[in-house]
């Protein structure tokens, strides 16, 4: 049997540990719920030139990842392989300039989100999307998939978006289905779009009526048969063609865009005035890589000149007074007139947007963008991560220097 002594002493034992513990507990770390993140709205950046300014975007790029183990033919054609990597890890891709984060996936949801957001800051209204049609054929199911991922994430950023149809996939489409008539083809498309993104509140909308503009047209020369693809609507489009097409396809267009090629920048201008709508256009130069790339004899070339060139062409659009530009282009690669950051031009290009439209921002804002895409690639930590998505939310409703301080804490993390 326990005494009474004993008794005493193993409660006093017991109290003095339960003291310690206690005593332990309070002088410790303070338990946390983890980072909680406010969400925004879009706030639309300020700036003083109104045209509306729109980037053609390219979506057909894939990663082994997103590929079956390959990489899409836009970054190999038939005579690179990315899986070659020089001394400093740059991989061997099927163009003369190389994008400032690597090859990528188009579907890459921090890809878009970096490119997205360095258009945000540089002014751009929205993106022109090239759009390979309904069917699943070939690879136009995936650059279809792909472009979806990029439209469901234009409204959180605070961008716009319309298609620009590329109606030469109709031959290819009807050889595969033998039991579909090239109308039949060209109006599966159109009801898509309909079905689909017309009603889209970020839809470009020009006169009040959804903007589509037709790659050529490369398929359809009559006007009698864009009359019967168009048919199958029940809104009324602001239909426009390249530059000189506009007879293949009138009284059902509206006018004509500028695209990039050999002839003078001036004398497409001089005809804006023959339409209602007119796209002024400005590309950085031109240079393929298809012959290298075993695509045929490749086209031309437009010396890029350090830039200069889309000085040039940037100029003569403004000079042109048009209520609408279209930037040639944001990513293709494979014909060198990309505009997104690369390592031969690093920001500059973008650089030349934000001067064109007249935004406050500079190159600093660029570089902070592109550190956020660094650092989604780098962290794994979900707070950290939390904390990334709160940076979003402050760039996209433009609290810049908010979305800084939040990125430059994680930059201590080696991003090399």
């Amino acid at each position: 049997m326990i005494g009474f002594k004993e008794k005493m002493l193993f409660t006093g034992l017991a109290i003095f540990f339960l003291t310690c513990i206690l005593a332990c507990e309070k002088d410790g770390p303070e338990p946390t719920e983890g980072f909680t993140i406010e969400k925004f709205s879009a706030v639309a950046v300020e700036k003083t030139n109104a045209v509306k300014t729109y980037a053609h975007y390219m979506p057909w790029y894939e990663t082994p990842e997103t590929n079956n183990g390959k990489w899409g033919i836009h970054w190999t054609m038939n005579t690179r392989n990315p899986n070659i990597t020089d001394t400093n890890g740059k991989r061997q891709i099927a163009s003369h300039f190389y994008p400032l984060t690597g090859p990528y996936a188009s579907s890459d949801a921090n890809i878009i989100e970096y490119h997205l957001l360095l258009m945000k800051y540089s002014g751009i209204d929205g993106v022109l999307i090239d759009w390979y049609g309904s069917s699943d054929y070939n690879d136009y199911g995936s650059n279809r998939t792909n472009s979806e991922a990029l439209i469901d994430a234009l409204e959180g950023v605070g961008l716009e978006f319309a298609i620009v149809y590329e109606d030469r996939t109709i031959e290819q489409v009807v050889k595969n289905d033998n039991y579909l008539s090239r109308i039949d083809a060209a109006q599966n498309d159109i009801n898509y779009l309909e079905n689909n993104y017309f009603n889209s509140t970020n839809y470009i909308k020009v006169n009040g009526k959804p903007l589509l503009l037709v790659f050529g047209p490369e398929e359809f020369h009559q006007p009698d048969e864009w009359g019967e693809i168009l048919s199958v609507l029940s809104t009324e489009l602001t239909f426009v063609t390249l530059n000189y097409s506009s007879a293949q396809t009138a009284p059902h267009s509206s006018g004509e865009y500028i695209w990039v090629d050999k002839g003078s920048l001036d004398n497409k201008y001089a005809n804006k005035n023959n339409f209602d709508v007119f796209i002024g256009g400005a590309y950085p130069g031109f240079l393929d890589f298809y012959s290298e790339g075993g695509w045929g004899e490749g086209y031309f070339t437009i010396d890029h000149n350090n830039g200069e060139t889309f000085s040039q062409t940037l100029q003569k659009a403004k000079n042109a007074d048009t209520n609408y530009l279209q930037l040639i282009t944001w990513n293709d690669y494979g014909e060198g007139t990309m505009i997104e950051p690369t390592e031969e031009f690093g920001f500059s290009l973008l650089e030349m947007v934000q001067q064109f439209t007249e935004v406050t921002y500079q190159k600093n804002e660029l570089e902070t963008i592109y550190s956020l895409y660094k650092l989604r690639k780098q962290i794994s930590n979900n707070d950290d991560k939390k904390r990334l998505d709160q940076a979003y939310y402050y760039l996209v409703s433009t609290q810049f220097d908010k979305a800084k301080q939040l990125i430059d804490s994680l930059e201590t993390i080696d991003l090399q």
